[in-house]
């Protein structure tokens, strides 16, 4: 039953992001929504679920301010801005109507891992308070703090003139070249955990799974990377020296 209810939300968000994209003629919103999708099942899981009131609170909290959060960051980012390049390409190689186009490419695969990568919340909800919920928050925490420092470093990076056309590479971003992108990551290892009170729960490894990949190997760090080699010179050595995903100190013989 949560399963088909949170299929219901998920059908929901993305549907109406869709109609008003294709009303827009702009399709970033989805990014926006990204995050607001998980934060609505987490908040319609807590309601129709039955488990422990507090461990249903605290996981539709860690999910909700993550959730809200990065939207709120994605808006300010693209707020005046031009289309997001990666969906002026997939427009660019649209075959037919580019609105079934963009539906099929890049709207139904988000719903349905946004439905994948929730359920570790749907099993959440329906257990009770356990030492791995204490240690999924401490992990939680520690991703949202990455997340969100690095947002804050890179938007104030990007705001500074004196530093237009150069590599970032202090704060956080001098450990890994992806802080938010780890940070994220944790924040689902963190929902993860808050599971495994049941097998139940620990049967859903795959969805962290799936989001640490599409993080580092799949849509994220890859697809930033490339952009950036081709249009920051210094970008190659930062690569050289500094950790692509999990925060370690520079490599030795190089500029820190």
């Amino acid at each position: 039953m949560i399963l088909l209810v949170a299929l219901a939300v998920v059908v929901v968000v993305v549907g109406a992001t869709f109609v008003i994209s294709v009303r827009r003629g702009r399709w970033d919103l989805i990014d926006t929504v990204w995050g607001l999708g998980f934060a609505a099942i987490a908040v319609v899981a807590c309601v129709v679920s039955t488990g422990d009131l507090a461990l249903r609170l605290t996981v539709t909290a860690m999910v909700v301010l993550w959730g809200v959060r990065l939207a709120a960051h994605i808006h300010r980012r693209n707020r005046g801005k031009p289309e997001d390049r990666r969906y002026v390409e997939i427009l660019g190689n649209a075959k037919g109507d580019p609105r079934l186009h963009m539906l099929r490419r890049v709207f139904l695969p988000q719903a349905a891992i946004m439905w994948f990568v929730s359920l570790p919340v749907l099993a959440a909800e329906h257990g009770r308070v356990t030492a791995l919920t204490y240690a999924g928050v401490a992990v939680w925490l520690v991703g949202l703090v990455f997340e969100t420092v690095g947002d804050w470093q890179l938007a104030r990076f990007k705001a500074d003139p004196a530093t237009k056309g150069t590599v970032l590479d202090t704060g956080l971003w001098r450990y890994t070249r992806h802080p938010n992108y780890f940070g994220d990551a944790c924040v689902w290892w963190g929902v993860y955990l808050t599971a495994c009170h049941s097998w139940l729960g620990a049967a859903t490894l795959a969805s962290p799974v799936l989001m640490t990949y599409l993080l580092a190997k799949g849509t994220g760090k890859p697809l930033t990377e490339r952009h950036l080699s081709s249009s920051r010179p210094g970008y190659a050595d930062y690569v050289a020296r500094t950790s692509g995903f999990f925060p370690l100190p520079p490599k030795r013989g190089t500029r820190a």
